[in-house]
Formats: structure tokens, sequence, C-alpha cells
């Protein structure tokens, strides 16, 4: 059966070139010229704004988090329904309380 050789990583390449070649495999990095910037395009600056955007998306008016007790029973039973379902806990509970309150509307 034949093994197959793992390939060297690169800092093992790099370390077994002579000071010449290393010199020539560092030149290339140090090409760039950043003394002129273009502007951004229209898609860059967009990457960029969606960058600095931070946390969940909203939903509706934003979230609230809240302490609330459940029963254990009906916790393990909500989360084997939410789990069957695809559902995180919260949605289960945010869509139960959306039920109960249009109905109550």
């Amino acid at each position: 059966m034949k093994t197959m050789k793992k390939a060297k990583p690169y800092y093992d390449k790099f370390m077994a070139m002579t000071d010449a070649e290393r010199d020539a495999e560092v030149a290339r990095f140090n090409s760039e010229d950043l003394s002129t910037p273009k502007p951004l395009s229209k898609a860059t600056r967009e990457l960029h704004r969606k960058a600095r955007l931070r946390g969940r998306p909203k939903v509706g008016k934003g979230a609230k988090r809240v302490m609330v007790s459940v029963e254990r029973g009906l916790l393990k039973k909500a989360d084997g329904y939410a789990k069957a379902k695809g559902l995180s806990r919260s949605e289960l509970i945010g869509a139960a309380l959306r039920g109960v309150l249009g109905k109550a509307s």
C-alpha cells in the first residue's frame, strides 16, 4: 500500500529557501503602492457599510429580554415541539403569544 506524502507547510518551504529566494518571495508582498488610494466602488462601499452593522437584525420593533418562570415539564415539551418544528424557543414563545393575543383582539 502506497502512502501519500504530506505537503510541507508553507513555513517549512519558506525556511528551506536560500536567502535570495526568501528576499524575492518577501518582495512580492512589498510591491503594493498604497500612496494613492482609489475611491471605493458602490459595491465595496455597501460591503463596508454592512460590515459595520452589529448585532442581530431587528424584527418588528426589536427584541426585549424577559425573565419568565415556566414549569419544567412544560418547558421540556415546548423545547421538544420547537426542535421538531425547526424553531428556537424564542420563536415558539413569540408565535404562541401572537396566537393568544390575536384571538383576544
